[in-house]
């Protein structure tokens, strides 16, 4: 009876397993190959600011190209063109000041003034059109100056003074009109020049579209790679701590509105020059108008951010809009209503983006994967295990306590010198024998973290958020590389560094290193083993070429890379996935990936030669079984980094490490522990010297000294691998 029991029961325990085993197969290809980390990564970048004004130019020239048939004839374009080359200066101007973090609403005043002054110089006085040029310019620098006095040194409000001088320009313009008006209609200068201003063209381009061109391109290599654009970015961001940093703020704000006042005189000067003419009415209401471009474009009302592109796609939605509406017979208060509720709809859009993207960024950028691990081997102290537990790094010498912080890799060169790099950004060197007098090799400026002497002494290290550097024997820093080739399958461009980690250099002089991960840096790196996807990839870069390129992608955050003794392969470790890996680079098996070590007990950092022959391995804390679960179940970690605070995150644990040695097979032969972390609690690397085993720590404030038993005293690490010429 039992028996037949059991024997009904048995098909459906079968197709119990099979669903499990089809659930887990559905599992594991929803999360490693649906690419679902992709809005996290499009929202975390700043072109999407662009994106969305571009998209709403792009469908607003759909809209009239199929509404207004004849709307972009090259007639009107080169009308158009003209217009913008006014409109988008303007636009431009008031995107300056506001990237300061300011607002200048007195632009359309000072259009008028200034194209007063171009007609009155040319028309009145007959002046030469480059001297009038000239003058206008400095009319509105004056009144820009007006403004940046007040503002920036006088410390008012930008809003209320801006205010202010809208109206005292407008009346110096219905002033001056009122005495000169005849004087500047009843004549027209026979000039070339200024007729050419007007309405000249280069193969069709009219030379006003052409010099706002080259103003746009000047402005955005200012604003986005000199030193003044920083400092206008900054300040916009963040006064006090721009303040705080050194940048003379009040100077900088007003010098934004000096700009402003600059590129408004030149924006009217050539719309003096194609109309020849003015009126009360010249400029009125284009404050709004360019308001309307710069927030539309993206600009933000906050300061901080903006762009010369923003300024250009807000410009260029404004002028089509306005067209569009004149053509389609709206004009009068309904044009200014129209513009009215835009400018409303820009302003509430951007306030709402600007507070809600961080929010929503939080909650879909980190993307947790399916990661399956075997289970951990056996450490247990009473064990057969080649990873049973001891404390013979219990009674390890202490170098440096409390000099050093973060001193993640260590490495000594062929006078017996210790050299690490710290969280300060530096490079200390402790001297021989003693180690207790050191000194600041180098200053790199962000956390080195792996080094390696290459065959001319130069020290090379990987720099995190910097990328790879090296100092020369007497100190100076250069760069390296900084960048790799662009993946062809990524929707961002990947190709800047973001966490270069551990290095080594080939024989004919390559330097092979890990970029840990792409999607976080150096402060919140911990955050990858939340979704222990293959956010790594290894990069190796050619002294005799001067090029960096990717060699292998989709590693699950690659570490410590050391290589073999063959000269043809390098180890490399993948520290959330608990594995040891080998590249072979050269030979008959280049290209290929071997699996040396498969199930670590902990999770593997840097990789270094030993004396023997075998590699020792630095264990940056061991696995639990708690994350091991967590790892299998991704919707679990995707809800825990939306509704718990980062604080409580289940992360893995890096307290508590080791060392290990193994063969070149992978067979581990020797571990090496400090149970109670008393005297080294952590460990991300370790360096064989002369007997002893140096010992680093990301998270230490010491460096580590332990005296092998049985090691060769006579062998150096950097010596063995170059020879005499380090």
């Amino acid at each position: 009876m039992a028996a037949r029991t059991a024997a009904a029961h048995t098909p459906l325990k079968n197709i119990r397993v099979e669903v499990v085993a089809m659930l887990e197969t559905y599992r594991k290809w929803r999360y490693r190959v649906v690419p679902d980390h992709v809005l996290g990564e499009i929202l975390s970048k700043r072109w999407i600011d662009n994106a969305i004004p571009f998209s709403v130019l792009i469908l607003l020239l759909i809209g009239l190209y199929v509404s207004l048939p004849g709307f972009f004839s090259p007639y009107a374009l080169s009308e158009y063109s003209r217009q913008f080359a006014e409109l988008g200066l303007v636009t431009l101007a008031l995107a300056v000041v506001m990237l300061g973090g300011g607002i200048d609403l007195s632009v359309g005043s000072i259009f008028a003034v200034c194209n007063f002054v171009a007609l009155y110089c040319v028309h009145a006085l007959g002046l030469n059109p480059a001297l009038a040029f000239v003058l206008t310019g400095l009319t509105g620098i004056l009144c820009g100056a007006f403004n940046g006095v007040l503002i920036g040194f006088l410390r008012m409000r930008a809003f209320l003074t801006t205010l202010v001088s809208l109206i005292i320009f407008r009346a110096i313009v219905d002033i001056l009109l009122l005495k000169y008006a005849l004087a500047i209609s009843s004549v027209f200068p026979d000039s070339d020049v200024w007729a050419a201003i007007g309405e000249g063209a280069f193969f069709g381009f009219p030379y006003t579209i052409i010099a706002t061109a080259l103003i746009f391109v000047f402005t955005h290599i200012v604003i986005s790679r000199m030193r003044a654009g920083w400092h206008l970015v900054s300040v916009g961001g963040a006064r006090r701590s721009a303040y705080n940093a050194g940048i003379n703020v009040r100077r900088t704000v007003f010098f934004t509105y000096v700009v402003s006042g600059l590129l408004c005189s030149i924006a009217a000067y050539m719309y003096a020059a194609r109309l020849a003419s003015t009126g009360a009415e010249t400029g009125m209401g284009m404050e709004m108008v360019a308001l309307t471009a710069a927030i539309l474009g993206g600009t933000s009302l906050g300061g901080g951010r903006g762009s010369a592109a923003k300024a250009l796609l807000g410009g260029l939605i404004v002028l089509f809009l306005s067209n569009g509406l004149i053509q389609f017979g709206i004009q009068g208060g309904a044009t200014a209503l129209v513009f009215g509720l835009t400018l409303l709809l820009s302003v509430i859009v951007e306030v709402r983006w600007t507070k809600n993207r961080t929010k929503l960024l939080n909650k879909v950028y980190v993307s947790p994967a399916y990661s399956a691990l075997p289970a951990a081997p056996e450490t247990a102290a009473d064990s057969a295990s080649p990873y049973a537990q001891n404390n013979r790094l219990r009674e390890v010498e202490l170098i440096g306590l409390g000099d050093v912080e973060g001193p993640e890799d260590v490495i000594l060169d062929a006078e017996d010198n210790l050299y690490t790099g710290t969280r300060h950004g530096d490079i200390v060197r402790f001297f021989a024998p003693d180690y207790k007098r050191h000194e600041i090799f180098a200053h790199i400026g962000g956390h080195p973290l792996g080094l390696a002497f290459d065959r001319q002494g130069n020290l090379v290290t990987c720099v995190g958020g910097m990328g790879v550097y090296a100092v020369s024997p007497a100190g100076d820093v250069r760069k390296v590389t900084d960048e790799t080739n662009r993946s062809l399958t990524s929707i961002i461009d990947d190709s800047r560094l973001s966490l270069a980690d551990d290095l080594d250099i080939a024989p004919d002089g390559r330097i092979f290193f890990s970029e840990a991960t792409k999607r976080y840096d150096l402060h919140n790196w911990p955050v990858d083993a939340l979704e222990s996807r293959g956010n790594g990839r290894i990069v190796c870069y050619d002294p005799a070429t001067g090029r960096t390129r990717t060699v292998l992608t989709g590693l699950v955050f690659p570490n410590g890379i050391c290589m073999s003794r063959d000269g043809k392969s390098f180890l490399f470790a993948e520290t959330w996935a608990c594995r040891i890996s080998r590249y072979w680079f050269d030979g008959p098996k280049a290209g290929k990936v071997e699996v040396v070590i498969d199930n670590l007990p902990g999770y593997p950092d840097n990789i270094n030669r030993a004396s023997d022959g075998g590699y020792w391995l630095a264990l940056v804390g061991m696995r639990g079984p708690a994350l091991d679960l967590a790892l299998k179940m991704p919707d679990f970690r995707k809800r825990m980094s939306r509704r718990v605070s980062g604080s409580n995150w289940l992360f893995p644990n890096i307290n508590t490490g080791c060392v290990l040695k193994f063969t070149e097979a992978g067979e581990v032969v020797t571990s090496l522990w400090d149970l109670g972390g008393v005297n080294h609690p952590m460990v991300t690397s370790m360096r064989e010297h002369k007997g002893h085993l140096y010992l680093g720590g990301i998270s230490n404030n010491r460096i580590g000294k332990y005296k092998l038993p049985d090691a060769d005293a006579s062998w150096q690490g950097t010596q063995s691998y170059w020879g005499d010429k380090t």
